[in-house]
């Protein structure tokens, strides 16, 4: 099952890297979130790791309480675990999200998830910028922001001038057939990057090779 644990009590969800980002809201009881919007996407919650998020508007590494992957060199490698508070050595999960596949495959990850009593998606005409909303992106029909929290606060932060409600999941796997990577004129852009069809991924630093190497 591509879905491993699932603890509403804990607020936490434990699963590998193929399953989509559909799927994880599928599977979620009322009122709790994970730290993506309901997007359709290339490479599944492995693709969205790797990349370090999508349309978040907040540390999306915070709420990657665990990863285990697969380094380069074949050894499998767990990191951090289901609890906030739970870093033994060296803390390989924050450098493993936005790692874009240096350090390794990912093969299981734990989220935490957030609640919410209410929850809303719109697109609006105005430009991309920085917003009260969880999530907010630019895609070819608009700017699309998502919030969810107390009623009051999700129409406050989606109240915009020309929105207009969201109601089918937008699958954004089409537009990327080679691979979804970082490049300023792709049909995607979040605050932090833009994205674009097969582009490369950024080049990582010297010194995060060698720790990649040393895994």
């Amino acid at each position: 099952m591509p879905i491993l644990d699932l603890s509403p009590d804990d607020q936490t969800i434990t699963l590998t890297g193929e399953v989509t980002l559909p799927e994880v809201y599928a599977a979620l009881p009322a009122g709790l979130f994970p730290p993506f919007p309901n997007v359709n996407l290339p490479g599944g919650v492995g693709g969205l790791i790797g990349r370090g998020g999508f349309g978040q508007t907040f540390p999306f590494a915070s709420d990657v309480l665990g990863v285990t992957f697969r380094a380069a060199s074949g050894r499998v490698v767990r990191a951090g675990g289901r609890t906030v508070k739970n870093v033994q050595g060296y803390d390989l999960t924050r450098p493993f999200v936005g790692s874009f596949g240096v350090l390794g495959e990912l093969l299981e990850v734990t989220l935490r998830l957030r609640p919410g009593l209410s929850v809303g998606h719109v697109v609006h005409p105005g430009p991309l910028v920085p917003t009260t909303a969880r999530f907010t992106w630019a895609a070819p029909d608009g700017t699309h922001v998502v919030h969810f929290g107390h009623e009051r606060e999700v129409r406050a932060a989606l109240d915009l001038p020309g929105a207009v409600p969201v109601v089918t999941t937008p699958d954004y796997a089409p537009l990327f057939p080679h691979g979804m990577g970082v490049g300023e004129s792709g049909p995607l852009r979040d605050l932090r990057l833009g994205w674009q069809d097969g582009a490369a991924a950024p080049e990582a630093p010297a010194l995060f090779r060698t720790l990649a190497a040393s895994l």
